[in-house]
């Protein structure tokens, strides 16, 4: 067994970690770190844990690091590398799912988050937790730092075809929705029932933090800089996410053949489902599992492919990749604790 603490727990992607963990066979979860909710039980913000004897919920200075051996730190960006950079030789691995450790140049990070790194002197040494890209430095890591939701979505669906360069990188649009989760817990007027039902719209237009980290991945597949389209929208619904590329094919490549590229590369793959030709894929059916299922259309533009990707922003888009990750780091298989069904209806 390992011993887990998981830092940010009262939000919902600590509470998403705190699910999964729950039920992984070789985790045990010794300390719930929520420094606004101190000695409070955990059941009490969340009532569906009420019966699994979790630990009160502590502030960080009355952790006993000695008996820690990993941390899943769920924490916004800016404290995350600072709790992180005090605690990272208590530990044997730290699964970050903040952002402040997948943007590797400095000043990128200041640029996009608006603030100085704390702690740049960690950035080459993070490893960023595209489980499917980057499986092979994840066994190794001791700093594992989780895409975004929206970099998953979007990057799973690329995948495949910028390995092959078979897509044309000066032509990538992605149009990208989330459910409201993906926002945070955090009281927001934007976020009140009545303002987000009956409609959707897109924010963060053209300036999206989330752009450059899909550019700095593409960057590492392809060894070109790019700019990409991207443009986020918000959806009335409590989780999912749906990502919807538009991109042109080059050196010859056809539609068949992209198809075939797709299969092949995901057809080993436990949590990607390659969709058989004409099945656009639906958020409904992956909420709460660690599933990305991806679905390619031949566009009426010649040479032209529309790639539609589907995961739960809160599982495969963070607290699944996140504990898939770790497994890895342990060589565990790969799929443990997280091959539960998706919820539907």
């Amino acid at each position: 067994m390992k011993n887990a603490v998981i830092l940010g727990s009262t939000g919902y992607t600590g509470a998403e970690a705190v699910r999964l963990i729950s039920g992984h066979p070789k985790i045990n979860i010794v300390a719930l770190v929520g420094n606004t909710n101190v000695g409070i039980p955990y059941e009490s913000l969340y009532p569906n844990f009420q019966g699994l004897k979790l630990p009160i919920i502590k502030s960080i200075n009355d952790i006993d690091w000695s008996n820690v051996d990993v941390i899943f730190s769920c924490l916004p960006h800016g404290a995350s590398q600072d709790v992180i950079s005090k605690v990272y030789n208590l530990v044997d691995t730290i699964i970050d799912l903040s952002a402040d450790f997948r943007l590797k140049d400095p000043n990128l990070y200041q640029d996009t988050y608006g603030e100085k790194h704390l702690v740049p002197e960690y950035l080459p040494d993070s490893i960023y937790g595209l489980t499917e890209y980057n499986r092979a430095k994840i066994q190794d890591a001791k700093l594992v730092s989780c895409p975004g939701c929206y970099p998953t979505c979007a990057l799973l669906a690329l995948l495949p075809a910028l390995e092959k360069s078979v897509i044309d990188l000066d032509n990538i649009i992605i149009d990208a929705k989330s459910g409201a989760s993906g926002t945070g817990r955090k009281s927001s007027k934007s976020l009140h029932f009545s303002e987000i039902t009956d409609g959707c719209h897109a924010y963060s237009v053209a300036d999206h933090r989330h752009a450059p980290e899909i550019e700095q991945t593409i960057k590492d597949i392809t060894s070109k800089s790019i700019k990409v389209s991207f443009t986020p929208h918000l959806i009335p619904m409590n989780r999912g996410m749906v990502s919807t590329s538009y991109v042109k094919l080059v050196n010859g490549a056809t539609y068949q053949d992209l198809r075939q590229i797709y299969h092949d590369r995901y057809k080993n793959e436990p949590f990607v489902k390659f969709e058989d030709k004409g099945i656009s894929p639906h958020s409904r059916y992956i909420k709460g599992s660690n599933v990305c299922k991806v679905a390619l259309f031949e566009d009426r533009r010649p040479g032209w492919v529309i790639i539609i990707s589907v995961i739960d922003n809160l599982t495969k888009g963070s607290a699944g990749q996140a504990l898939q990750n770790y497994n890895i780091t342990q060589g565990w298989t790969e799929t443990l604790g997280l091959m539960n069904i998706s919820i539907f209806p």
